[in-house]
C-alpha cells in the first residue's frame, strides 16, 4: 500500500503543477499545447511610388572641378514599412529624360544589406565618378571630352529607377564609369 500511496502523492503534485502552469499560460487542462506557428513576414520592398529622390554633391570626393561624388538619399513617403537592398544602377538622362539615358560602366564597392524604411524614414547610396580636371570646360585624364548630365537616372533592384537632379549643380563626370555603395541605413558623406 505504500507503494500506490507514493504513487498517488506524485500523481497529486503531477496535478498541482499542470493546473499552475495552466493558469500562468492560460492553456486549459486536458487540452494539447500547438507549437506556434506564427512567423512574421518581412516588410515588402519599397515600390518606387514610395520614394522620394535628392542628391547633392558629397563631402568626400576625388580631386577635381566635376562632381565627383554624390549622395542620393530616399525617402520613404508612403505609410508602410518597406525595404530596399542592393546596388544601384546610374544612367545619364540625355535631354533630361529617363527614356532616352546613357548607361554607366558601375563598379560595386561594399557588401548589399537589406534596409528597413520606416514611414518618413530615409536610406542612401553613394556615387562616386571619374572626377573632371581643370577650369571651364575641363578635361578628363583618360582624353576623352567630360560629360554632364542635368538628371541620373538611379535604378534600385525592385523599387524601380528615379530620375534625380542635383540640388548643386549638375552632373559632370569622365568615362561613364561610377563605383557604388549599397544602399545603407547610415548617410554617407
Amino acid at each position: 500500500m505504500r507503494h500506490s500511496n507514493g504513487i498517488r502523492r506524485a500523481a497529486l503534485a503531477t496535478t498541482a503543477v499542470t493546473a499552475v502552469a495552466a493558469a500562468v499560460t492560460g492553456i486549459l487542462p486536458g487540452t494539447a499545447m500547438a507549437a506556434s506557428t506564427t512567423t512574421s513576414t518581412p516588410p515588402p520592398a519599397c515600390p518606387a511610388s514610395a520614394l522620394q529622390v535628392s542628391a547633392w554633391q558629397g563631402v568626400h570626393r576625388p580631386v577635381g572641378t566635376g562632381t565627383g561624388a554624390a549622395v542620393v538619399q530616399f525617402t520613404n513617403v508612403s505609410r508602410r514599412t518597406c525595404v530596399l537592398k542592393g546596388h544601384p544602377t546610374v544612367a545619364g538622362a540625355g535631354n533630361g529624360s529617363p527614356a532616352h539615358n546613357t548607361p554607366l560602366k558601375v563598379t560595386r564597392a561594399g557588401r548589399a544589406a537589406t534596409v528597413t524604411v520606416r514611414p518618413h524614414g530615409k536610406a542612401w547610396v553613394k556615387l562616386t565618378f571619374v572626377q573632371v580636371q581643370g577650369e571651364g570646360d575641363g578635361y578628363c585624364v583618360s582624353g576623352k571630352d567630360p560629360v554632364t548630365y542635368p538628371t541620373m537616372v538611379i535604378g534600385l533592384p525592385h523599387s524601380g529607377k528615379h530620375q534625380v537632379a542635383l540640388n548643386d549643380g549638375v552632373w559632370a563626370e569622365c568615362d561613364n564609369k561610377v563605383t557604388v555603395t549599397p544602399v545603407a541605413a547610415v548617410k554617407p558623406s
